[in-house]
């Protein structure tokens, strides 16, 4: 099966994830919440939806346009550690290496265990050919390279065992956003899907924000009363008391508007229901400050995308087929494999 072949019939897959019937759906997203909680039928839509937008068959006919394919170049086997803080977070990883025409030996995240399989289920009523070079192992020996995601702990065991072989090992990482005082109530109800969607899990989450002034925080704390529906997730309401039992406990300086807890911290990674902040002097020392943490750093958002290497507000959790996690070009270290 060449390239373009193997494209055609992910753009089915695409295809028939938009075409979905509403019991389909709802028979998969209970299945998912049942097996973890966190993951809401809400959650789950957006992670399905994202994933039909990769599979777009002109998104991926322009994705892979630049790239050569050697169709005299030996499949390898791929051994993908996937991640479990959001659903389906795995699948481009998955798409990357079924693109490059290797075969995928997937350990599943411990917490997401469905929505992956449910998808190869789809794939193999439409393409068992391509389905049949997909498997599911519980160790992960003997592959050929290896594409890695976990905490900075687990990192340290991917690379002593995998370290000698190609790889791709991917660490701890977050999102912030940097506003400059001209943000609109909209743009910060923008921001706020950055920082609340999928309850703040995902590495492209906002978990700190930069201000120009103190006084920026009345009106973002305003804005973001918009989705205090998160607390009717029982999970993320026993974070925020939690958390904010700590604070008045420990006496910590903090803003609250009922359902999030806004603090000055030096640090970049925020628990749940915690957003941390900082007042930065100009854009200018902002970028040289933030440089020394790029290998922490997933994405950044800013209004219209002002500050350099920004994205839109917004668009966080909207990455695009050529969206590479921690800016490793995945498609090209897989077809670079000898």
């Amino acid at each position: 099966m060449d390239v373009n072949q193997r494209l055609t019939q992910l753009a089915a897959l695409g295809d028939r994830l938009l075409h979905l019937s509403d019991d389909t759906k709802a028979e998969l997203f209970a299945k998912m919440q049942n097996y973890n909680n966190w993951f809401t039928p809400k959650q789950s839509a957006l992670a399905l939806n994202g994933i039909s937008r990769y599979l777009s068959h002109d998104k991926l006919k322009a994705w892979i346009q630049p790239y050569s394919f050697d169709t005299n170049s030996a499949d390898k086997n791929i051994g993908i550690i996937m991640a479990g803080n959001i659903p389906g977070v795995g699948f481009h990883d998955l798409l990357c290496t079924l693109m490059a025409g290797h075969k995928a030996r997937i350990k599943l995240g411990s917490s997401d265990s469905i929505l992956i399989p449910w998808l190869v289920e789809q794939l193999t009523s439409i393409s068992p050919e391509l389905a049949s070079t997909i498997s599911f192992e519980e160790r992960l020996t003997g592959m050929d390279a290896y594409i890695a995601t976990g905490s900075d702990n687990s990192a340290r065991y991917f690379d002593y065992y995998f370290g000698k072989y190609p790889h791709i090992i991917r660490k701890n990482r977050t999102s912030i956003a940097v506003l400059n005082g001209e943000e609109s109530e909209f743009d910060l109800e923008l921001l706020a899907s950055d920082i609340f969607t999928y309850y703040g899990l995902g590495c492209r989450n906002v978990s700190k924000v930069f201000f120009t002034d103190i006084s920026q925080v009345q009106d973002f704390m305003k804005a973001m009363e918009k989705v205090s529906g998160v607390l009717d997730h029982h999970k993320y309401f026993n974070n925020y008391e939690y958390n904010k039992s700590k604070y008045l406990i420990n006496r910590v300086p903090h803003f609250d508007n009922g359902h999030l807890l806004l603090v000055e911290s030096k640090d970049l990674v925020s628990p749940i229901s915690v957003l941390y902040y900082e007042v930065y002097d100009s854009a200018d020392s902002l970028k040289d400050s933030l440089t020394s943490l790029e290998d922490k750093v997933q994405c950044i958002v800013s209004k219209d995308g002002w500050f350099k290497g920004s994205i839109p507000l917004g668009t966080a959790q909207s990455p695009e087929v050529h969206d590479y996690a921690d800016n490793i070009d995945t498609l090209a270290f897989l077809l670079a494999l000898e």
